[in-house]
């Protein structure tokens, strides 16, 4: 079986198209590819939130339901192989709010499934978090059920860090003994890339530099490592409708006015760094091992920062298990959606907390195999 994964992430730059072949209970990435998001529908995106008019909303599923079709012909394209060669595409769309708190559990993605189905003419499946949140659970994250069908080991213990703009951790037991954990630790790259954006006019802190360039203020540090968030017991998870620079300037606007940009940068990257390693570091860690994903990946002095604080456990990428760690969530949402049309259950309620497995998504079927025309790359404005 041939699926695409579709996601765009919390950093709402690009759409991660990732081709993979599943065979003989193992994968192939055949194809990735990441499209960058027209600035005009980043920007929309971005202003997109719990106040916004339903009709924005709607068109803003349109379009980026458009937008992921497109992406997936090109892929289809470059891989040099045909629309009637994929059996099903998985669409995580866009993330605009997650609310998994008891008293809410809800969870909003936009990009629009039927039309990924009717243009690219390719079964479609979408909206894998709803169903665990129907059976009490958080919706999130989805990642460890992923990581642990991929990277389990026999006889170790294995952490999966995956840094998008939010971060979580999936830690793997051996096979047989126990259940796999994980959850959001809390900001990824989100306040970073907020940060530099704001001050730089830059998407990213290229590597680290910026943030290396200043030093980490440890009053600042120590009011963001008060959020609540951080010291709660899973499962948990969280997005960028609560971490973001008004959550920044709520728990400490009078400091960062204080403080130097650069520092501010620094801070922000111990945060994360921080925030990851006191998640994993507890007296009933045995792993000697932990292997990174995410655009987080290739923020060096990130990377750094964590195997400083993770010592002795050594910290390495996914690449060295055979996932580049760029693609690790687009060929997620292909597994998902390959689960999904097998019918197998594909939360984890030892992560989520729901009250037991559920299938995950919703089949959407084109009728007729068709090709996207109308709709341009370059277009999508």
């Amino acid at each position: 079986m041939i699926a695409i994964g579709l996601m765009s992430g919390t950093s709402m730059d690009a759409v991660d198209v990732a081709l993979v072949r599943f065979a003989g209970g193992g994968c192939e990435l055949l194809h990735y590819h990441q499209y960058p998001i027209p600035q005009p529908l980043q920007s929309a995106l971005r202003e997109a939130g719990p106040n916004s008019p339903v009709g924005g909303i709607v068109e803003l599923d349109a379009r980026v339901g458009a937008l992921f079709a497109d992406c997936a012909l090109e892929s289809i394209r470059r891989s040099d192989l045909e629309p009637s060669e994929i059996a099903v595409i998985g669409s995580h769309g866009q993330t605009l709010l997650h609310h998994p708190d008891p008293s809410i559990r809800n969870t909003l993605q936009v990009g629009d499934p039927n039309r990924i189905a009717y243009l690219t003419g390719i079964r479609t499946v979408a909206d894998f978090r709803r169903m665990d949140m129907a059976a009490g659970g958080q919706g999130a994250p989805l990642a460890p059920a992923f990581h642990a069908w991929r990277f389990q080991a026999e006889n170790a213990t294995r952490i999966i860090v995956n840094i998008g703009g939010i971060a979580n951790v999936s830690v793997l037991p051996p096979r047989a003994a126990g259940a796999v954990s994980g959850f959001d630790t809390g900001p990824g790259n989100i306040l970073l890339d907020q940060w530099v954006r704001r001050h730089r006019g830059r998407a990213w802190d290229d590597g680290g530099e910026w943030a290396a360039s200043g030093a980490p203020d440890a009053m600042l540090l120590a009011a963001l490592m008060a959020e609540p968030y951080f010291s709660r017991p899973p499962p948990k998870s969280t997005g960028r409708d609560f971490f973001n620079l008004h959550w920044l300037e709520a728990r400490a606007a009078n400091l960062t006015a204080e403080i130097a940009a650069a520092d501010v940068q620094a801070t922000l990257l111990e945060l994360t760094a921080r925030t990851i390693a006191d998640a994993i570091c507890t007296p009933t860690t045995t792993a000697t091992e932990m292997f990174v994903s995410g655009g987080g990946s290739r923020n060096s002095r990130l990377v750094a920062r964590l195997s400083e604080l993770m010592a002795p456990v050594r910290v390495g990428s996914t690449a060295e298990l055979g996932v580049p760690p760029d693609a690790a969530e687009a060929m997620m949402i292909a597994w998902l959606a390959k689960c999904r049309v097998e019918g197998v259950p594909a939360n984890l309620p030892s992560v989520t907390g729901a009250e037991r497995p559920v299938i995950l998504g919703a089949v959407y079927e084109p009728g007729t195999k068709l090709q996207a025309t109308s709709y341009k790359l370059q277009g999508n404005q």
